[in-house]
């Protein structure tokens, strides 16, 4: 089975690389956002708890997060397992994904910091489409529009220089122990998360392979 982890820091590539590496592999491509927003749409009862918290602009509570993720790996496309992006974040999060289910191996993506400040503050996004730009390595064919529907290309504020810089001090006090956590458990791999996609992709499925 291909039951998988992304680690890394924000603007490493891991929503890029998880989406492609998960249909190369034929399995579910699961972001926590994606499946709260989508339990939410479907107005199952997790869902409607959900959409309760994001509606009030609160955080889902881990519990609630967990359950919302063990209804989705009980379904059919994720009996050969799944690749979960952006959780767990902390070690406590960590130990109880590991009382839902059994993981084979954890990517941990790593890259400089200041190669992620660079892509963060020059990473631009369509707010009908959702397409990501980043005006360095994949800028829009007109300054400022979006190819596909030519709607004004707009910045995250949480893209902003100070609060990227805080993103980071986030993810390394809290997310980054889960490094030495996985590989104490032995299903830690690195992979160099600099260079092109394609590049990445493969040190990734090499260290999969190895698995």
């Amino acid at each position: 089975m291909h039951r998988i982890v992304f680690l890394g820091p924000p603007g490493a590539g891991k929503g890029t690389q998880a989406a492609e590496v998960a249909r190369r592999l034929g399995i579910p491509h699961l972001s926590t956002g994606e499946l709260l927003r989508s339990a939410a749409a479907e107005q199952s009862p997790l869902g409607v708890e959900a959409d309760g918290y994001i509606r009030a602009g609160h955080l889902v509570p881990d519990p609630l997060v967990l359950r919302v993720l063990g209804e989705r790996l009980e379904r059919p496309d994720a009996r050969g397992g799944f690749l979960l992006d952006g959780f767990p974040r902390t070690v406590a999060q960590a130990e109880a994904l590991g009382r839902v289910t059994a993981l084979d191996r954890v990517v941990a993506f790593e890259i400089p910091e200041a190669m992620l400040l660079e892509r963060l503050t020059q990473r631009r996004h369509c707010p009908n489409c959702r397409r990501i730009y980043n005006l360095a390595t994949s800028p829009p064919r007109v300054a400022g529009r979006c190819d596909d529907d030519q709607s004004p290309l707009e910045q995250r504020s949480d893209d902003r220089p100070s609060a990227v810089r805080t993103r980071l001090k986030v993810y390394l006090e809290q997310t980054a122990p889960l490094v030495a956590y996985y590989r104490d458990l032995g299903l830690l791999v690195t992979v160099d998360a600099t260079g092109t996609p394609s590049e990445v992709r493969a040190r990734i499925e090499a260290s999969l392979s190895r698995a």
